[in-house]
């Protein structure tokens, strides 16, 4: 019976490594950190602090998480740092996660809303506003390749992926029904192919 550890042959034991405990003021300061960074869209901001900075997420189990998160009601990172928040620190960790994320965002977005009814018609003002906009596009874009790797490494992967894109951007095709079709069917797929 294996309990874990076992010995090496040079006398030492081999032990499993712990597991990763995130206290509530760490998911607090993380995401808070988030919050303030991510004008335009805070997922790529989210992916960075979660696989590659703090290494909470392996870059699979983030893609794993944003699926689950897009199936679900709700913003996906919202949905995100309920999940990393639950999983690291139960109740509290996922409270303390989305109000981070939350805070910072939420009196911005009110001060930017009095400034923009108060000066909005300046073409300056309206100039910096498209700026924005398209630095957010293209964090999106750039999201979208970082979450595709992982995943697109085989032709089913691929196929799926390529079905998805037609169905929404070619067909258009409502998200709806794209998911109610796809999904199963792409599961099914994965799950009857994999030896």
């Amino acid at each position: 019976m294996n309990t874990g550890a076992g010995p090496l042959h040079d006398g030492e034991s081999v032990q499993a490594p712990p597991a990763l405990t995130v206290s509530v003021t760490e998911l607090f300061r993380a995401f808070l950190l988030v919050g303030l960074s991510g004008f335009g869209g805070v997922l790529p901001f989210v992916r960075h602090m979660l696989v590659e900075k703090r290494r909470w997420l392996t870059a699979s189990e983030f893609t794993e998480v944003l699926g689950l998160s897009q199936l679900l009601p709700g913003p996906n990172v919202v949905n995100i740092s309920i999940y990393v928040g639950a999983r690291f620190a139960g109740i509290a960790g996922a409270t303390s996660a989305l109000l981070g994320l939350m805070v910072m965002p939420v009196v911005l977005v009110l001060c930017l809303g009095a400034a923009y009814t108060r000066y909005g018609d300046l073409p300056a003002v309206a100039n910096a506003f498209r700026g924005v906009a398209s630095a957010a596009a293209g964090l999106v874009v750039a999201m979208a390749a970082k979450i595709a790797w992982p995943v697109l490494r085989s032709g089913r992967t691929i196929t799926i992926a390529a079905m998805v894109f037609i169905a929404m951007a070619i067909i258009k095709v409502p998200l709806v029904w794209t998911l109610a079709v796809l999904g199963p069917v792409s599961i099914l797929w994965i799950w009857w192919r994999t030896p």
